[in-house]
């Protein structure tokens, strides 16, 4: 992996994202790329097989999220390589994430890579999310690959503690998703996200409890 290169390429892109970001940012997001490129030969932990094209499609792709995270406590469901919960755990180490996946595979890279990123604010969990408990609850609870809206609501809206918000990251708007959501949710805001590098449509969808306060 030619390193400078990768760090140019995340440089621009937190440039072009005009987020507040911690100091080495950039570095460690640099190393990650290149954990997720080694593991990778062996594990298929991700498609993507090239570092340039990483920090596009998953690195600037997490961090667009950012803004909508106002909340102590975040659980990333089906997390598979960190996506987006690592990568957002870097740039706001003030909150506590907590990574959720079934695949063994999965939660190994992602707790050697806690490790050695040096991230105190991550919680590693090998747990199907029907399955999952947590006693506190979490005010946000994000998807950034999960299978529908109606699934994703179904099995994780569960964590969202009261008036906690649940995300799902979407390409084009799942129309006819949206018009057969479970009982007790609704739809809170639709967010238009612009990526640096990516040319494709990308929305964040937002729901909240239909009781929740507005």
């Amino acid at each position: 992996m030619d390193t400078a290169r990768i760090q140019h390429l995340i440089d621009d892109g937190l440039a072009g994202l005009r987020l507040a970001e911690p100091a080495g940012l950039s570095v460690r997001l640099c190393a990650y790329v290149a954990l997720l490129e080694k593991w990778n030969q062996t594990y298929n932990l991700t498609a993507v097989r090239v570092p340039e094209e990483m920090v596009p499609r998953h690195i600037l792709d997490s961090l667009v999220l950012l803004p909508f995270l106002a909340a102590e406590r975040v659980l990333d469901v089906g997390t598979g390589a960190g996506l987006p919960g690592l990568v957002l755990a870097m740039a706001s180490p003030g909150q506590q994430f907590v990574l959720l996946d079934s695949a063994g595979k999965k939660t190994r890279f992602l707790e050697h890579a806690a490790a050695r990123l040096e991230l105190d604010n991550v919680v590693v969990v090998k747990a199907r999310v029907e399955d999952h408990a947590d006693p506190q609850g979490f005010g946000v609870v994000l998807s950034r690959a999960f299978s529908s809206v109606g699934d994703f609501l179904r099995l994780a809206g569960h964590l969202a503690q009261g008036g906690g918000r649940l995300l799902a990251m979407k390409g084009a708007l799942p129309e006819a998703e949206l018009q057969a959501l479970p009982a007790g949710w609704r739809l809170w805001a639709v967010h238009k996200l612009a990526v640096p590098g990516l040319s494709g449509r990308r929305h964040l969808l937002e729901f909240c409890r239909k009781d929740a306060p507005t």
